[in-house]
Formats: C-alpha cells, sequence, structure tokens
C-alpha cells in the first residue's frame, strides 16, 4: 500500500506569505510574541559614564568647535545596546553640553522639551523666552517646547551642563519642527528671576491662567531643592529602595514639570543599602554629591560626583551609598501614566 501524502504545510505557508506581501500584507501571528510579550524588553542596557573619562573630551570638543559652529557642542551619552539612535533610553536623549567662557549658542526653538541639569562650572547663563538665569551646579532649568532659547557664558570658567530631551518620543509622532531665532541672542524682556517670584515660593498672580501643560517655572534652583530634602531626611524615615526621593513638579497645576519628561531628586543616607526596585520607565540618573554604586542587570557601577548612569526600563536596580549621596533623574513617567502604562515593583 502507498503512503498516504503529507501536505507541506511550511511550504504551503510559505507560498501565502510571499503571496500576501505582494499587497503590503503580513501575518500578525508570526510576531505576536514579538509584539506583545510577557514583559517588557528594551534594546536599552544599564551603563555609566565616569564624569572624570568624559571631561577631558569635552574640553577637547570645545578646542575643535566654536559653540555657534556646534549650534549646540554636545557629547550624547549613546546607550550602548542602541548605537547610532542618540538616545539614552528607548524614549529620551542625554548630553553633556559644554559652554566656553566668551561664548554664545545661539537662539532657536523646537518642538522637543528640554532640561539643563547644571553639572560643572558657574557664570553661564540660559535665556528662555526672554529671561535669563544663572545658572549653578544642580540647578534644575526647563526649556519648554517652542520657546526661544540661547545660552551664554559671560564668566571665567567653563560650565557643563545635562541636556535631557524627548526627542525619540517626538520624532515618533513625526512631529519635529524647529527654527532659528533671527540674530544669535534674543532681546531679554524681563528681569532675572521674575518667573521664580512669580511662582517659585508657592505663590503665582492671582490672574495667571496656564497656557500649556508645562510648568510656568522654569528655574529649580539647587539650594531650595536641597534644602528640601534635607528637612525630608530629618523628619521621615528613608523609603526602602528610593531613600529620600522626590519629585519636581508644576506649581500651577501640582502635575509634572513637563508633560513628557519626569524629573526627580532623591538623597541617599551614608550607609544606605536599598532593596531592588524596577518600573517601566527607565532613567537617566545625574550624581550631584556624595559616592555609592548601583546594582543593575547584573552589573556593579560604582558613582561620584558628576557621573550619570542609565537604568533600562524594567530592571530591576538597588542603591547604595558609602556617605551621604544625591541623586538628580529624569524619565518619560508622565507619559506612561497619561496612557496607563506605568507599573512599579519593589
Amino acid at each position: 500500500m502507498s503512503a498516504v501524502p503529507q501536505a507541506d504545510v511550511a511550504g504551503e505557508r510559505r507560498t501565502f506569505y510571499e503571496k500576501i506581501d505582494k499587497a503590503y500584507v503580513t501575518p500578525l501571528w508570526e510576531v505576536l510574541h514579538a509584539l506583545v510579550p510577557p514583559s517588557p524588553r528594551t534594546p536599552c542596557v544599564p551603563h555609566l559614564w565616569a564624569y572624570d573619562e568624559l571631561r577631558p573630551w569635552l574640553m577637547e570638543s570645545g578646542r575643535l568647535i566654536t559653540a555657534k559652529e556646534a549650534v549646540r557642542r554636545v557629547l550624547i551619552l549613546e546607550n550602548p545596546g542602541y548605537r547610532g539612535n542618540s538616545a539614552v533610553t528607548h524614549s529620551l536623549y542625554a548630553g553633556l553640553q559644554l559652554i566656553l567662557p566668551g561664548e554664545v549658542a545661539p537662539s532657536h526653538r523646537h518642538t522637543q522639551s528640554a532640561l539643563r541639569f547644571i553639572v560643572e562650572g558657574t557664570g553661564a547663563f540660559t535665556a528662555v523666552d526672554g529671561e535669563r538665569v544663572t545658572m549653578r551646579p544642580g540647578d534644575f532649568i526647563i526649556t519648554p517646547s517652542w520657546t526661544w532659547h540661547d545660552h551664554g557664558n559671560p564668566g571665567g570658567e567653563p560650565v557643563v551642563w545635562l541636556d535631557g530631551l524627548d526627542i525619540p518620543i517626538v520624532q515618533f509622532f513625526d512631529a519635529q519642527f524647529a527654527e532659528n531665532y533671527p540674530t544669535e541672542q534674543q532681546p531679554v524682556g524681563r528681569t532675572e528671576g521674575e518667573s521664580f517670584a512669580r511662582f517659585g515660593s508657592n505663590l503665582m498672580p492671582l490672574d495667571f491662567r496656564p497656557k500649556s501643560r508645562t510648568s510656568p517655572l522654569f528655574w529649580y534652583p539647587y539650594a531650595r531643592t536641597r534644602e528640601a530634602l534635607a528637612e525630608l531626611a530629618r523628619t521621615d524615615a528613608p523609603h526602602a529602595a528610593h531613600g529620600h526621593k522626590m519629585r519636581f513638579v508644576n506649581p500651577a497645576t501640582g502635575g509634572w514639570p513637563m508633560p513628557t519628561i519626569g524629573t526627580f531628586i532623591q538623597l541617599l543616607p551614608k550607609g544606605f543599602a536599598g532593596v531592588p526596585y524596577r518600573s517601566t520607565d527607565g532613567a537617566c540618573f545625574s550624581v550631584i554629591e556624595g559616592r555609592g554604586r548601583v546594582r543593575v542587570g547584573g552589573a556593579v557601577f560604582e558613582f561620584g560626583p558628576r557621573d550619570h548612569f542609565v537604568v533600562p526600563a524594567w530592571h530591576a536596580y538597588s542603591l547604595e551609598a558609602d556617605d551621604e549621596a544625591v541623586l538628580f533623574s529624569f524619565s518619560d513617567r508622565p507619559v506612561q501614566e497619561a496612557l496607563d502604562l506605568w507599573r512599579e515593583q519593589v
């Protein structure tokens, strides 16, 4: 008796796929598990950028190209698992910007929202829609979407800050726009500290009506932030994973300062050993004070002042402090919360 012919199922499927492919149609069942995995996956990996290694390269870049030529003289903190994408996490950009004495970074605006976190040096300023603020280490400064901004350094020393932007998020929506100001610097129409006087003391003008979801307060001085952390540490027990952690807020709404980027500050007491924690928002950290380590993804990174490290989404990590340490960080948590996507696990 002859054998019963067996159907070439794999061959038939392959022929079917080739046929529908010509009409730009593809079978979901071949990619379903990659599209809807059992837990979050990211191409990004944990990494630490030691400032002592990066600083000489920053200064060398200052000899190779001017701030005016570069528009923004920045060394991008590019995630090793996501090379070529100018991203520190899947959704956020980070870089270290240098401005030398006497330089001006020309005025422009763009749809991407940006933060500046000052790492080194004093005497430089940033201007946002006609108001300047002098930058000092530890200060957190906002450049809202589509606002004119430029930077200058009339001081006598180099100034470096961390840039954090939502570039990958804006790219995802194909909403990237930019425009250069007609002159190198925008005119200054408000006194320095005006926005802080209006919104930085738990007060705001009676007739103020927010025109956007971004904070009307664009400068959060470190002196005030550090004072708040110290008071919290005096009165509260540290969180098991975070130590004493606070989030920056929009004083007009109580929400996030920026609609796409969440910003945080935390104090780790001397000897702190945090329990593992993970969340769906990957984060970039900047070390302000102290030394310690972060354990993440099977790696251990020793950190000190001005170092930067990234914790990818849904990677369990724990923080330890040899002495009292203060960390700034930013993530895409506001977007995830707005879309009911954010999850955490301690």
